[in-house]
């Protein structure tokens, strides 16, 4: 398998641990969305028709979008599976994943980011408080769902879920933005046991080839 992938992307953080905790090896292909890589003509039309990272091939079939790249591994690779079987997990851990991916990545986005600077010329200041107040805002409402469902180190449990495969990487890019997160206890205890997981740690930004301060 080939994964289009940019070290800092929370989209293709999330992909990267999920191959890693099923086993599978890949090939990295790195795309540079600082530069504009993803736009590219041949990109678009060869690789990722959203203009996007995270993309992968495996063999001649592609597909964009991590949370579709997820299913369609855990539908693959079943063991261990991220997205649980029984209904009602199944509908939990969605709900959480939503949250994140929906609710709270999308200020994460570099092109958001980037509209907030060239299009409405925030000042760094406002960037920050808009980006810290979003996060906020969700994160509290991580916290309450941990707060119903959190009974073992992982957010559903004694087993991985795509819950926590969403949630680390959008912790990592809250950090990198210097927001407070220590009133979400459980949500830091959780990024904590994580850190500690082979599979997690080998995915972090830090460790990938096009890594780049």
């Amino acid at each position: 398998m080939k994964l289009h992938s940019f070290f800092n992307s929370s989209t293709s953080y999330r992909v990267r641990i999920a191959l890693n905790l099923k086993g599978i090896s890949f090939e990295t292909l790195p795309v540079n969305i600082r530069t504009g890589e993803h736009r590219a003509s041949a990109y678009v039309t060869d690789v990722n028709p959203s203009a996007a990272v995270p993309a992968l091939i495996d063999d001649d079939f592609g597909l964009g979008q991590s949370l579709a790249i997820i299913d369609y591994l855990d539908q693959k690779f079943p063991e261990p599976r991220l997205i649980p079987e029984a209904i009602e997990k199944r509908a939990r851990v969605l709900e959480f994943a939503s949250l994140i991916a929906c609710d709270i990545h999308p200020v994460n986005n570099l092109r958001i980011l980037k509209y907030l600077d060239q299009v409405l010329e925030v000042s760094p200041e406002q960037k920050s408080a808009w980006y810290r107040h979003w996060v906020a805002e969700g994160m509290a409402g991580v916290e309450r769902m941990l707060d119903r469902n959190n009974t073992g180190p992982w957010c559903f449990g004694e087993q991985v879920t795509l819950a926590d495969v969403c949630l680390i990487p959008q912790i990592a890019n809250a950090l990198r933005m210097d927001c407070d997160l220590s009133a979400y206890k459980r949500s830091m205890r959780i990024f904590e046991h994580a850190g500690r997981h082979p599979a997690f740690a080998a995915a972090e930004p830090a460790k990938q080839p096009d890594y780049s301060k």
